[in-house]
């Protein structure tokens, strides 16, 4: 494989790594990380195992979150001069709660080549064996640190119908079931996957009670890197029907304005969903026009 650029200016490649179980790189990444002048890396030390393992020898520069508005102003500007460059984590796909967005919104912004280099994402591993819907899925990155966030955020999605998955660290596992059991309720099923791809893996599908019981009475689940899946509430259909005052409301609005604003007064009086009104309203429209066809 060759990644020398045949115009003036380098590529950058995104390139996804191992999230633990060193056999999971792609051919690809190996080639692309053997050919690139320069490998941008979150963990520098972190990076040269994996390198070692796959007799890989570039040259290495840090990019984190405490170095990376800086540091990426100077790595666009060795992508002008022609050199390639690969972007790595730690573990993982890149920018996925993981540095890299900056340099990658410059070169983006630069309207130089952005290359991705697909592979591992513990995101989409824990998905595949949660078996939970993942038609839709919301993706919230790591919680907030206190008690109090965490609390709120749980709160906001108490209803939130579709799957959500957040990740969490070992130092905090503990305290963010507690904060869950307080806002969600005891049935709400989760799944917990730690240690994903490595010896200790461990993917449970249990309620939230049995979960909070399972982390805080063994010490092995407080250990190593969590994913946290989360099922959706259960829609409740009595959210879409309409009272037959409010229906009644709705008729005698209908008579006298347009849908729009109909649907609008009715949204203002009784604090139902415009959604479920509006649908209603069409209804009522269709009735009338076909009792004026007959």
């Amino acid at each position: 494989m060759t990644v020398s650029n045949v115009n003036v200016f380098g590529k950058l490649y995104v390139v996804a790594t191992p999230i633990g179980n060193l056999a999971d790189i792609s051919f690809r990444a190996i080639e692309t990380l053997k050919a690139v002048d320069l490998i941008a890396a979150e963990d520098t030390r972190h990076v040269k195992m994996l390198l070692h393992h796959y007799g890989i020898t570039n040259k290495l520069v840090s990019l984190h979150q405490h170095n990376e508005d800086k540091a990426s102003g100077e790595l666009l500007e060795k992508l002008r001069t022609g050199i390639s460059i690969a972007l790595v984590s730690d573990a993982g796909t890149p920018l996925l709660s993981d540095p890299g967005m900056p340099l990658v919104k410059l070169v983006k912004e630069a309207g130089l080549d952005v290359v991705p280099i697909p592979g591992a994402c513990a995101l989409i591993t824990a998905l595949s064996a949660a078996g939970m819907p993942v038609t839709q899925f919301s993706f919230e990155g790591f919680l907030p640190r206190t008690s109090s966030a965490r609390k709120a955020f749980f709160t906001e999605r108490l209803n939130l119908t579709k799957t959500w998955v957040f990740y969490e660290s070992c130092h905090r596992i503990l305290a963010c079931l507690q904060d869950m059991v307080e806002v969600l309720p005891l049935d709400r099923e989760i799944v917990i996957a730690r240690e994903l791809t490595k010896l200790h893996e461990t993917i449970v599908k249990v309620s939230l009670s049995e979960a909070l019981t399972i982390v805080s009475t063994n010490d092995n689940m407080r250990k190593g890197e969590f994913v946290v899946i989360v099922q959706g509430a259960v829609a409740d259909d009595s959210q879409h029907l309409l009272s037959e005052e409010q229906e009644k409301l709705l008729r005698i609005l209908m008579r006298e304005c347009s849908i729009k604003t109909a649907v609008a007064l009715a949204v203002e009086i009784t604090g139902q969903r415009k959604k479920t009104l509006y649908q209603a309203a069409l209804l009522i429209d269709q009735e009338a026009t076909n009792s004026a066809h007959q």
